[in-house]
């Protein structure tokens, strides 16, 4: 058993008071439900918003001439191409996702890096992986490059979920011009230093607004000095109590991104060849897709073991889910095991009707009965040896259980991500 006391976030003691159930997660001490329970704060995520505390995740600054060089040589994404559709350069108010590989293939982690202005960028990592991260690209950096960890000067908070616009401009000094125009994996402010505008709370608290998440829905991820962080936390349940807010915990927000179909680092991508995954879109193929754009750490790696493995995201056809990852068998129609189980959890707001998955926020217009009643579906990732079609069915084997899954290459319809902010606000 180790002594050490796990970390702590700002908002340790309030999560306390309010009576979460409290577990360790990659060193931190973190809510994993409250009083109303994972199920109520995933379907209310959905339906009305979500309040996540996220300031264990690891944070660093790249600034200088070469920084863009660094992350070209060490970060999975082309940054000349990665914006849009024609692909266009990353640039000062967009944020990209990917992934940094070791030289053997297999990844050292995922991350989302926001470009804050002309030789400045912020990286947000996994929580306690901000020191592995910043060796790994001081290994690779020249000079004209300062890499900052500043993971405890500022904390993270997830607003997510359709009313998510609507409560945080009642907070915002200037919502109108903070939201106009702000599109899917775009921000505002210059908390971190660089361009751009800069944005306040009515309190005079600065923030960079991002809107990004990990949940599939609708939503912010909200930066500010981490003294700050416990003020507008409050501020945003004050604000939205009128639009149904509620406070989550990492169950649900488990629970989410398996629904939307996000990876979860160290489970369903790590320390194994990346291979074949529904997260393809994180390496920089060319416009035939058959090449790469350009070279980058483990990216010769990664291009000859594509076909080491494969990775599938499935749904069930019932709640029951599987426990053990990476260690409950997956079995192919010949009762020949191919793999196995990395993530399974329940998305509690889809079911099936006559084979079909709705979500408690598909319309009717698209087929949703009107009394729809989700009991939920078994969902998450799969890694085989083997391709996989989409409809092929397989079993999840752990002890007596065995779970009949579909593969898929989507899961929880009818996700509000990437809507437009007029749409929303």
């Amino acid at each position: 058993m180790s002594d050490h006391k796990p970390l702590t976030t700002p908002l340790h003691q309030w999560h306390g008071r309010n009576h979460a159930t409290m577990g360790n997660f990659s060193g931190y001490s973190m809510p994993l439900w409250y009083a109303s329970g994972a199920k109520h704060e995933h379907i209310n995520t959905i339906v009305k918003a979500g309040l996540f505390d996220t300031s264990h995740m690891s944070m660093l600054t790249l600034t200088g001439d070469s920084s863009f060089d660094l992350l070209q040589r060490t970060f999975s994404r082309d940054l000349r191409y990665c914006i849009g559709k024609p692909a266009a350069a990353l640039h000062t108010g967009r944020a990209v996702y990917g992934m940094f590989f070791h030289e053997d293939g297999t990844v050292l982690d995922d991350a989302i890096i926001t470009q804050l202005g002309e030789n400045r960028y912020l990286l947000v990592v996994n929580a306690a992986m901000g020191g592995a991260v910043g060796r790994h690209l001081d290994e690779h950096r020249t000079s004209g490059c300062e890499i900052d960890e500043v993971t405890d000067e500022f904390g993270k908070i997830d607003l997510q979920g359709p009313a998510a616009g609507k409560i945080l401009g009642s907070v915002l000094a200037d919502a109108g011009a903070v939201f106009a125009g702000l599109s899917y994996f775009s921000c505002r402010g210059t908390l971190f230093g660089g361009d751009g505008q800069e944005v306040r709370c009515r309190d005079g608290t600065e923030l960079l607004v991002s809107r990004t998440g990990y949940t599939g829905e609708f939503g912010f991820e909200l930066f500010m000095r981490r003294d700050a962080l416990v003020s507008i936390w409050e501020q945003l349940l004050a604000a939205g109590a009128g639009n149904g807010i509620v406070a989550c915990g990492l169950a649900a927000r488990d629970s989410l991104r398996t629904g939307a179909g996000l990876p979860l680092s160290h489970q369903d991508i790590g320390a194994w060849d990346f291979g074949t995954t529904p997260w393809s879109f994180v390496l920089p193929y060319d416009a035939g897709k058959a090449q790469f754009s350009k070279t980058f750490v483990g990216g010769a790696a990664v291009y000859d073991n594509l076909a080491q493995n494969y990775t599938y995201g499935f749904a069930g056809y019932d709640p029951r889910k599987i426990a053990h990852l990476h260690k409950a068998a997956v079995l192919d129609e010949g009762d020949k095991k191919i793999g196995v189980v990395t993530s399974c959890t329940t998305d509690m707001a889809i079911d099936r009707v006559d084979g079909t998955i709705f979500s408690i926020a598909s319309p009717v217009s698209a087929g949703r009965p009107e009394a729809f009643s989700p009991r939920g579906l078994s969902c998450g990732f799969i890694r085989v040896d083997k391709a996989l079609s989409p409809g092929e069915v397989v079993v999840l084997v752990e002890g007596k259980r065995r779970l009949t899954v579909e593969i898929r290459t989507d899961i929880r319809p009818h996700r509000t991500a990437r809507r437009s902010m007029e749409k929303m606000v």
